[in-house]
């Protein structure tokens, strides 16, 4: 492998599969991740907060991401919101305003039950500090089992969920072939002031800070391995030295969705990422790809 793009040995055969229209694909499920900065000092551009996966998952073992997951149905319940509003987030991320809602909601809550990092706070434009101690645990972990909602958390805690603290990067959906599929938006924001991330992921092993131009060396040398969202989005936040500079060119991003090519072409089959060259494989029928 000349680099650390993921790549599953099913991929070749679902894909002819797919091609030959025995294969019919699954419909994606919505979710979110958000990419957290922290600035270092001003010599150094900022770091990004990831996460190793457990190498037995069955999806993406072993690879790099960032804190996120799925929608979870409540999340488009009524909710303590401040920030831009649901008619200004579903025009900028394509869809109704129940689903934006549900969208912004998952990308909050996901980083703080897998990063301990909560984008809320008491007011309209404050954020919680410390959210490190005994009562905020046991929170965190009723919410990833799911035994209260989000919006149930906030009423409890009266705090409200700070929209405006997100910046919407991009969005890619799995590959048709994949069978388990996801339509998920990328965010990207800023670590709150007192606020420090944790390994509060039961799905990974590892969590590193780590540059965006070193983790992308990294990739291209082999050393860590990363779905293409992840290398691509890592790629695209290298120019910007601060958080702050990032989060602000969100607002022009396009969100048009990524989404992965499968074509016959002289006896082989070219997998493809419009707009990211760098991920396109070449299978022989029946081969490995080269």
């Amino acid at each position: 492998m000349a680099n650390g793009q993921w790549y599953p040995p099913e991929w070749p055969d679902r894909i002819r599969a797919l091609a030959d229209g025995s294969l019919t694909p699954v419909v994606p499920k919505r979710a979110a991740t958000v990419m957290l900065l922290r600035d270092a000092d001003a010599e150094a551009s900022p770091a990004v907060h990831m996460l190793r996966r457990r190498a037995s998952m069955a999806f993406a073992g072993g690879a790099y991401a960032y804190p996120g997951g799925g929608v979870d149905p409540r999340d488009e319940h009524p909710i303590r919101w401040a920030g831009p509003t649901r008619a200004w987030w579903a025009q900028r991320l394509g869809v109704d305003e129940a689903a934006a809602q549900a969208i912004v909601c998952a990308a909050v809550r996901e980083t703080y039950e897998e990063a301990g990092v909560l984008l809320a706070g008491p007011t309209d434009d404050s954020v919680v500090g410390d959210t490190t101690g005994e009562d905020w645990e046991a929170d965190r972990a009723a919410l990833v089992a799911r035994d209260v909602s989000f919006a149930e958390f906030l009423d409890r805690r009266g705090l409200v969920l700070r929209s405006d603290l997100l910046g919407a990067w991009t969005r890619w959906i799995t590959p048709e072939f994949e069978p388990r599929r996801y339509d998920t938006w990328f965010f990207v924001a800023a670590l709150p002031e007192g606020q420090r991330t944790r390994n509060a992921s039961t799905e990974a092993d590892r969590t590193v800070w780590i540059r965006p131009a070193e983790a992308a060396a990294s990739y291209d040398k082999g050393e860590l391995l990363m779905m293409p969202p992840t290398i691509a989005t890592l790629r695209q936040l290298i120019p910007y030295d601060t958080a702050a500079h990032a989060l602000a060119a969100a607002h022009d991003r396009d969100l048009t969705p990524v989404l992965a090519r499968a074509r016959l072409e002289d006896g082989e089959i070219v997998l493809s990422w419009p707009g990211h060259d760098e991920f396109t494989k070449h299978i022989p029928t029946g081969g490995a790809p080269a």
